[in-house]
């Protein structure tokens, strides 16, 4: 009798001290993290999981190990962690987020698609999910899809500039130019030391055939942002479309002189050379 009490006792013991050791191992791996000791971490939560691996927890522990091979640039394992997190709960919006976003910088958009979706059916007012997949509708050319999706997030998030150049964006596509030009404009007078604004009001300009007032507007983002590549770039080819060869040589060779490879604007150059 003594025997079987001494076995139970030690089994219990043995439970206790797996329980204390997952929870240590939890701590040391989140110590880690906080190191930016990632290897180590990796491998602590590696452990946690294996010691345990019927834990309830685990779900949260497989987003955490994501999350750390994700900062390590191992996004395969990474998907394959958030995957497992997913498994065990299927409707965390979080953990939804985060693969989808890891999706995204994979360029894997039709599998990013399918989460935002489901974060949507879960939380129709995620600002997050709409904003993302405005961007891979936009990406998709699904112009119309992409400004219903910029417009809710503007409902959800009032005033969200994002969603308000979404907008316009979304309009130019669709070559709604009035609609585009009024929402840019307004974004200008909202926030006139943005040059992206700027540039992007030129862009649709010369959508429109006014290139003069392209380059009117390129000519104030310059003011704002002196060492923008883009604008350099954006100048020689409105340039070059006027005719105006020696304006767009210099241009593209200020663009050069600011860190774009030659290389690049071989063909522009030629042409701005062209009679």
């Amino acid at each position: 009798m003594k025997k079987v009490v001494y076995i139970i006792l030690l089994c219990c013991s043995c439970l206790q001290l797996s329980a204390q050791t997952y929870d240590e191992l939890i701590t040391r791996a989140m110590d880690a993290v906080e190191k930016d000791s990632l290897y180590q971490a990796e491998g602590l939560f590696k452990q946690a999981l294996q010691l345990e691996p019927a834990n309830i927890r685990n779900a949260l522990l497989f987003s955490n190990l994501g999350t750390v091979q994700r900062r390590m640039g191992k996004n395969k394992d990474a998907l394959e962690s958030y995957s497992l997190a997913l498994n065990l709960t299927p409707y965390s919006i979080t953990m939804l987020l985060n693969r989808a976003s890891l999706y995204l910088e994979m360029d894997y958009l039709d599998k990013a698609y399918v989460d935002y979706c489901d974060v949507i059916d879960l939380d129709a007012d995620n600002a997050e999910a709409f904003g993302f997949r405005a961007y891979i509708y936009m990406r998709r050319r699904q112009y119309s899809d992409a400004k219903i999706d910029y417009q809710k997030l503007l409902e959800v998030t009032p005033g969200d500039k994002t969603a308000r150049i979404g907008i316009a964006m979304a309009n130019q596509k669709l070559q709604r130019y009035k609609e585009s030009l009024e929402e840019l404009n307004r974004l200008i007078v909202d926030y006139p030391r943005d040059a992206s604004l700027l540039m992007a009001r030129a862009e649709l300009e010369v959508d429109m055939g006014t290139l003069d007032l392209a380059l009117l507007d390129l000519e104030s983002a310059v003011k704002l942002s002196p060492n923008d590549t883009d604008i350099y770039v954006m100048c020689g080819e409105i340039y070059l479309a006027q005719g105006r060869r020696r304006e767009a040589y210099m241009a593209f060779e200020k663009a050069i002189e600011l860190g774009v490879p030659r290389s690049l604007l071989q063909e522009q150059l030629k042409a701005s050379k062209g009679k």
